[in-house]
């Protein structure tokens, strides 16, 4: 997993984007901006956006796994692994949804400030 420091255009700061770089099942990198990581039924996953070689994601396709993290060792990489039940992943893209929901809302009352 990298950082990447990026200068948030909209209010001036440094902002850090984390990025993990994913090798997929053909062989080939993708790498992929953090976006959030959510806990559903005491599991947590991670939702990824696959970035082009501009760095930029021009369809907002979404990829979720599942995450884990080696509670003895927090330098060891984090574990994603593939979601193959359709009703777990379900729970993940309903669960995605309601956070977009209450960010497109925080947005809303921020911006009345």
């Amino acid at each position: 997993m990298g950082k990447n420091n990026n200068q948030n255009e909209n209010n001036g700061y440094d902002t850090e984007e984390m990025t993990v770089e994913l090798e997929l099942e053909d062989g080939t990198s993708v790498t992929c901006a953090i976006v959030t990581i959510l806990t559903v039924s005491e599991q947590e996953y991670i939702v990824l956006l696959p970035l082009d070689e501009q760095g930029e994601n021009s369809d907002g396709e979404v990829w979720f796994y599942r995450y884990s993290e080696n509670p003895d060792d927090p330098n060891e990489e984090p574990i994603l692994d593939y979601i193959d039940d359709d009703d777990e992943y379900e729970a993940v893209a309903d669960a995605f949804d309601e956070y977009l929901d209450s960010a497109e809302f925080d947005e809303l009352i921020d911006g009345n400030d």
